[in-house]
Parts: C-alpha cells; sequence; structure tokens
C-alpha cells in the first residue's frame, strides 16, 4: 500500500485547509485510516482517525469541533478538512493506515503499519 498525502501549505490563523491522502492499494477499503502531525522539535501525535466504513470516527481533542476526517473508498482517498487553524497547527502531516487496528489503540503510531510522505502545514498568526 502506498499513500500519497498532499493539500498542504502556508495559510493565515483562521484559514481553512484540505488534506488528501490517496492509497494506491485495491484494499483501502479494508484498512482502518489516520492523521498523525508533527510539529518541530516535538513527537509525532495523533489528530484523527476513521474506520474502514467511514462510521467511526476519532479526534484528538485539540482540533474536536474544527477538523474532520472523511473517506471515499470509491477513490481511495481519505481527508482531512482543517477549519478555524491555530499555528499550534503547524506540523507536518502524515497519514497512515492499519491493516488490523485495535479499535482501542486508534491513536497509537505503532497501530499503523503504511505511512505517507507527509505534507507541509504552516498556519500564521
Amino acid at each position: 500500500v502506498q499513500l500519497q498525502a498532499s493539500g498542504g501549505g502556508l495559510v493565515q490563523a483562521g484559514a481553512s485547509l484540505r488534506l488528501s491522502c490517496a492509497s494506491s492499494g485495491r484494499t483501502f477499503s479494508s484498512y482502518p485510516m489516520g492523521w498523525f502531525r508533527q510539529a518541530p522539535g516535538k513527537e509525532r501525535e495523533f489528530v484523527a482517525a476513521i474506520s474502514k466504513s467511514g462510521g467511526i470516527t476519532y479526534y484528538v481533542d485539540s482540533v474536536e469541533g474544527r477538523f474532520t476526517i472523511s473517506r471515499d473508498n470509491a477513490k481511495n482517498t481519505v481527508y482531512l478538512q482543517m477549519n478555524s487553524l491555530k499555528s499550534e497547527d503547524t506540523a507536518v502531516y502524515y497519514c497512515a493506515a492499519s491493516p488490523a487496528l485495535n479499535s482501542g489503540a486508534y491513536y497509537v503510531s505503532g497501530q499503523y503499519t503504511y505511512w505517507g510522505q507527509g505534507t507541509l502545514v504552516t498556519v500564521s498568526s
């Protein structure tokens, strides 16, 4: 499975961005998907996750209500709609796929096997 993240950029605080992550595999719909981010000098952190069908989503508290994860299995793509961006959202964002996600550990990066290359989001204040 190859993942290609895109959509990052430089925006002002309060703006919106939509990240996309396209999968090359035919089994995309079999994988729960997640978005993680890593800010300069910080560890990678969980942002959001979505179940195989898209019916269940999870978010880190800091983005709840501002970010929305979704997926289009027909297009083999997962999205992260980011609204009301803040300077603390500045990071490289990674998408990831998990062949066998423990639903209780959706926030654990080690649960994800396949990773995209990352896309940089910079929010200026």
